[in-house]
């Protein structure tokens, strides 16, 4: 599985939405998604950094989590901006499309991400997949 490092606030953005724009479900990003990783799942990193676009934005209440994988979202699509998007979308850059974001119960901390689609160590991985496989044996 591979992972995909987002500067907060837009990490949570996509995992946890925002209180009045909702889900973050375009990700600007310089280049294409490589057309082998289209329709799969990926581990959402909030990297170190915060980016400086969000400080223009109300971010309350948000977990605030930083080097840490705290989600997945599915690659779904990718185009070149046409002023779609909003209020996600940026001019002049490809817009990955996200679905099916899914939070993690607990983050995984202490996580160093890279620059773009890049492979966690297996033992992330496990982390990741424990926690899903918890939450969804502890469902009714």
């Amino acid at each position: 599985m591979k992972a995909l490092t987002v500067r907060q606030p837009f990490a949570d953005a996509i995992i946890h939405g925002h209180p009045r724009y909702g889900l973050k479900t375009a990700e600007n990003r310089p280049k294409p998604i490589p057309p082998k990783y289209l329709g799969e799942t990926i581990l959402i990193h909030a990297g170190k950094a915060w980016h400086p676009l969000g400080k223009d934005v109300d971010w309350e209440q948000r977990p605030d989590a930083r080097m840490a994988i705290i989600g997945t979202a599915r690659l779904i699509g990718v185009h070149v901006d046409g002023g779609c998007c909003a209020p996600w979308g940026m001019v002049g850059y490809f817009h990955w499309q996200l679905a099916d974001a899914r939070p993690l119960t607990t983050p995984i901390p202490d996580v160093a991400g890279q620059l773009g689609l890049w492979t966690p160590d297996d033992d992330i991985q496990a982390a990741v997949h424990a926690q899903f496989l918890a939450g969804a044996a502890a469902k009714p």
